[in-house]
Order: C-alpha cells, then sequence, then structure tokens
C-alpha cells in the first residue's frame, strides 16, 4: 500500500458503494483525466482488487469479487461501524470472540486518533432489560453451516429439540432472524408441508445435503414480520420469582409480537391465546397482562389473581377519591 496514493484511495473508496461508474464519471468525481483514472485501476487490480469492466449501455467500471483477500479501505463511518460490530457479536455468536478480538485491534491500530475515540465513545458492559431474556451466543459454525445453506439454496437436514426428543427433520432454509436477541431460522418443512420458525440454539445441523431447491414467497413477503407475529417459535418461559399465565381474548398473532422477552404464546382459539409469563412481583406480573388491553380469563396461580384484585382496589379508591 505505500505506493498508493491517496486518490486511488478515494477510487477504492467510490467502488465500495457497489456502483457502476464510467471513466469518465470516476474522472469528475476524482477530479483527474480519464487516463489517470484507467491507471489508478490497472494499481488497484494489481493489488488484488477484482475490478470489472462492464459494456453495453450503462456500463463503466465496478468492484467484483476478489479471488483472496485484499487490503481494504474504510471511511471513518465505515470503520467506526465495523469497530461497534467487531464489540457486539461476541454477544450473539460463540466461538468468535477471539477472532473478533484480533480484528478490532487490527482495526484500531489503522484507525486515526479521531475515529478511534468515536468507536471506543460505543464500547459499553453488556446489561440486561428486566424484559429481556436472550438466549445463549448460538456457535458461529451453526450460523455459517445454516448460512451458507441458505445463500446456496441447499436442503438442510437438522436435529430440532423442541419440547422432547430431539426430532429429525428435513427443511428448506429461506432466512435466518436476529430478533429480541434470539437467532430464528425461517424455513419450510418439506414432510408438514409447511412454513416454520424455529430457535437456530435448538438446531443441530446434519450432513450437507448439496440439494438444491426452489426459493418460495415467505408468509407476509417479510421474514421478519413472519417471525414477530408467529407464536410458535420455541421461545420458552424464562425462570422468574414470579411466573403465571392467563387467556387474553386476543389472536396469537396479536400478542407474540409484544410479548416480552422469556415469555410464551400459545394458541387457544382464532380470537385467544395463553399467554404465560414472568417478572420480579405479582404487582409486576399484574400489571404486564393489563398492559394488553383486553378481557383475561383463566388466570393462575392463585398468587396472580390476588394481585389483580389488589390493582382493582387501588385503582378504584384512586378514582373514588378524585
Amino acid at each position: 500500500m505505500a505506493t498508493t496514493s491517496a486518490r486511488t484511495l478515494k477510487l477504492l473508496s467510490i467502488f465500495g458503494t457497489g456502483a457502476t461508474l464510467s471513466a469518465e464519471e470516476l474522472a469528475t468525481r476524482l477530479g483527474a483525466s480519464v487516463r489517470t483514472v484507467r491507471r489508478d485501476i490497472d494499481t488497484l487490480r494489481d493489488l488484488g482488487y477484482e475490478i470489472e469492466a462492464v459494456r453495453g449501455a450503462g456500463g463503466g467500471y465496478r468492484l467484483g469479487r476478489a479471488t483472496r483477500l485484499p487490503p481494504v479501505v474504510f471511511d471513518e463511518d465505515q470503520a467506526v461501524a465495523a469497530a461497534v460490530a467487531l464489540q457486539t457479536v461476541p454477544t450473539i455468536l460463540s466461538g468468535i470472540r477471539e477472532n473478533s478480538a484480533r480484528a478490532l485491534a487490527t482495526l484500531h491500530q489503522a484507525m486515526p486518533a479521531r475515529s478511534r475515540v468515536h468507536a471506543e465513545a460505543f464500547t459499553v458492559s453488556a446489561a440486561r432489560n428486566y424484559w429481556e431474556f436472550p438466549s445463549p451466543p448460538i456457535h458461529a459454525e451453526i450460523v455459517r453451516t445454516i448460512g451458507s445453506a441458505i445463500n446456496r439454496r441447499h436442503l438442510v437436514r437438522v436435529d430440532y429439540t423442541g419440547d422432547g426428543e430431539p426430532v429429525a427433520l428435513t427443511l428448506e432454509p429461506h432466512d435466518l432472524v436476529v430478533w429480541a436477541a434470539r437467532w430464528y431460522l425461517v424455513a419450510f418443512d418439506r414432510d408438514a408441508h409447511g412454513w416454520r420458525v424455529m430457535r437456530l440454539d435448538r438446531i443441530t445441523p446434519r450432513l450437507p445435503t448439496h440439494t438444491p431447491f426452489d426459493r418460495r414467497g415467505i408468509p407476509h413477503n417479510d421474514p421478519v414480520t413472519f417471525v414477530m407475529t408467529t407464536h410458535d417459535r420455541g421461545d420458552a418461559a424464562a425462570e422468574w420469582q414470579c411466573r403465571g399465565s392467563a387467556i387474553l381474548a386476543l389472536p396469537a398473532s396479536t400478542v407474540a409480537p409484544f410479548a416480552p422477552g422469556g415469555s410464551t404464546v400459545e394458541y387457544d382459539t382464532e380470537d385467544s391465546c395463553r399467554l404465560t409469563l414472568g417478572a420480579w412481583s405479582w404487582p409486576g406480573l399484574a400489571g404486564l397482562l393489563l398492559t394488553f388491553d383486553a378481557d383475561i380469563t383463566d388466570i393462575e396461580p392463585p398468587e396472580l389473581r390476588q394481585a389483580l384484585h389488589s390493582l382493582h382496589n387501588r385503582i378504584r379508591k384512586g378514582l373514588t377519591d378524585d
């Protein structure tokens, strides 16, 4: 990189946007001649960057896929974003902490002082919200295996552990979604002939199948929406000092996106569902149920019913005093 000029680095940054630009457009952006631009493109190619020439209308030059890992150039905002990502990734992926620490150290060493200050401003200690119960970090190899199958559109055979013994499944993996600090797989189950949302930490991949499949249209045309509105996604109620449940007069798909972390939503009827959740106190748990602004029945255990009676009496007294 010692012979690479500032202009060539700027050219690489322009290519990093993914745009296809003509030599004339690049020359205008760089304030240089077309001949100079073509010479700088040759320099980047010598350094290992795959700069493709695109012919025809709307053609020009673009950054292609490299056959080896060349030097990478970030602008200041990109460097800060990468540093923040490297600091947070070990909280959701296991087996990657050492590599991310090495990458972060390399990035910090190459950063100007001002960029380092900006990146370090995002360094915080992990703290868990009262309502968040993320699963343990997923091992990076599981994400890599399933993610590779998604990208290649290959069937996967997995062992899935739900409430009982592991079950062997053959799936068409479509998307990975991280929501509420948990990893989920959106897949089409060939045996059940239907779509499923599954916790990734409950999946053990088997050997690759290398069997291709055709991608299908995902419900709601959005994997994130599908995960959020699916009540049966493998979640389990977290251990709380106080834990209870009730039937809510709302559809399971309506309650699912707003159920606190560490709770479960079970289908009851088309217009009702059972919500099981916990809190640090029975009044706190009762208050959570009331936030759904729906009729509640079949309330368990007795301590939760008593807490609701107490809240009712306090609220009635407060309204009477007014």
